[in-house]
């Protein structure tokens, strides 16, 4: 097998029919060294068909089949074991509906040369989010806010997706033990990077609403963040007390 390059941009998919081929496309253009790994989990409008056109149409993507939908965990670890057995350097998180933009991947990658782990975030100075209703800024700021404090982070976006990973770093997450399944393996991910004492730096984002498609966000997704990042921090104040193994919190 010939040496992989750098970065390996690690994209799950469910149902994004409309919006992987451009996104892939783009990623290609903004960071011509770097590969792709698209995560489909057995998508029903297709998507996998599309994923396996554009590897057949670029030696730069690959595409790993996954049986059915799992969430969002499941198919970030299933992606991370892929990247570290190809000996790739960075790996980086980033969603398929346009939200994360790729244009914006050099600027992610370049502070891998100063940091473990670069994070793109929607709440630091330059950052922003465009075509949100009100309600769910209001969401984010407070999600963040929430767990920023009951977890003593510092942080300011905790619950964003649009990560870039040094080789070592990702393998000292033990990202295997994580058995978060919706948004919230981003905040486990957060707060086990600093439990590792990890160097993080967060980078400004644009964070744009999806145009085409639907939302993987629900109610359900929201109540086991919340409750998770509660057990989390319950967890962290009394790790071998017996209300932390009653409640089977995994850390």
């Amino acid at each position: 097998m010939p040496p992989s390059p750098q970065a390996l941009v690690v994209i799950p998919t469910y149902n994004e029919a409309d919006n992987i081929e451009p996104i892939v496309e783009r990623t290609l253009a903004a960071v011509p060294d770097a590969e792709v790994l698209i995560v489909d989990d057995n998508s029903p409008d297709g998507t996998g068909v599309i994923c396996d056109q554009l590897a057949e149409l670029h030696d730069e993507v690959h595409v790993l089949h996954r049986d059915r939908k799992e969430g969002l965990g499941p198919a970030y670890r299933a992606g991370f074991d892929w990247a570290l057995a190809h000996d790739y350097g960075a790996v980086v998180e980033m969603d398929a509906d346009g939200s994360h933009q790729p244009e914006q991947l050099p600027r992610l990658l370049q502070q891998l040369d100063r940091a473990d782990v670069a994070m793109g975030s929607r709440w630091v100075p330059g950052g922003r989010v465009e075509n949100w209703p009100r309600r769910r800024v209001l969401l984010s700021r407070v999600g963040n806010l929430y767990a920023r404090l009951v977890l003593g982070l510092r942080l300011r976006d905790i619950t964003g997706g649009f990560r870039a990973f040094r080789r070592d770093a990702l393998k000292q997450l033990d990202h295997d033990a994580l058995d978060s399944r919706g948004y919230c393996f981003q905040v486990d991910l957060a707060q086990r990077a600093a439990d590792a004492d990890l160097s993080v730096v967060e980078v400004p984002i644009v964070f744009r609403e999806r145009e085409r498609g639907r939302s993987k966000m629900s109610v359900a997704v929201i109540v086991e963040a919340m409750w998770r990042i509660t057990l989390w921090a319950i967890a962290r104040r009394w790790p071998l007390g017996t209300k932390a193994r009653r409640l089977g919190v995994k850390r």
